[in-house]
């Protein structure tokens, strides 16, 4: 099992900010800011399951083929391989922790398949 994410480590992205609050061998705990109107790209993750534990806001996940309204203290779980997406479709910030699981948890295991940003 792999883990390169560092605890503090953060980025900002063209849909929001992540932070990482905790990471250890086999999990990684993230804090996930999402801009009004934005979403993350439509992707996979071939060795990462993920749960979404919505904190503040509201949104619509895509997981495979099925989307759903979610909204502060929904859960989702997105299985390892499975398409998925999260749109804050709101005028206002959309926060969700983000619990990863699985064998290797690292920035490269994202398989983006389509994304308004042009990160495809």
């Amino acid at each position: 099992m792999t883990t390169t994410y560092q605890k503090g480590a953060s980025d900002n992205r063209p849909w929001g900010t992540w932070e990482v609050l905790e990471s250890s061998t086999g999990y990684c705990v993230k804090k996930i800011c999402v801009k009004p109107h934005a979403q993350l790209s439509l992707q996979l993750h071939h060795h990462r399951a993920e749960h979404w534990i919505i904190a503040d806001g509201r949104a619509i996940v895509t997981i495979g083929d099925k989307k759903i309204n979610v909204k502060k203290d929904d859960a989702v779980y997105i299985p390892v391989e499975t398409k998925h997406r999260i749109e804050n479709d709101s005028d206002k910030e959309m926060t969700f922790i983000e619990v990863q699981t699985g064998d290797l948890l690292d920035e490269d295991d994202i398989v983006r398949l389509e994304d308004i940003y042009g990160r495809v």
